[in-house]
């Protein structure tokens, strides 16, 4: 087992990392979704979901 992982320690940190990565940008976008951000950047007006994804009351605009 220990000859398995020092043969393959680059992919399993190189993974890990990855997965970190993922996560951190998983996580910042339900934060942004639950503050009422568009995830595209563009603004609400623009959108094709133009009101789909927020509900009337938290529109500022």
């Amino acid at each position: 087992m220990g000859t398995w992982i020092m043969e393959n320690l680059a992919t399993i940190i190189i993974g890990v990392v990855l997965m970190m990565v993922i996560a951190t940008v998983i996580v910042s976008m339900v934060r942004s979704k639950r503050k009422g951000k568009s995830s595209c950047g563009c603004g609400c007006a623009g959108c094709a979901m133009n009101g789909a994804c927020h509900s009337t009351a938290s529109k500022t605009s």
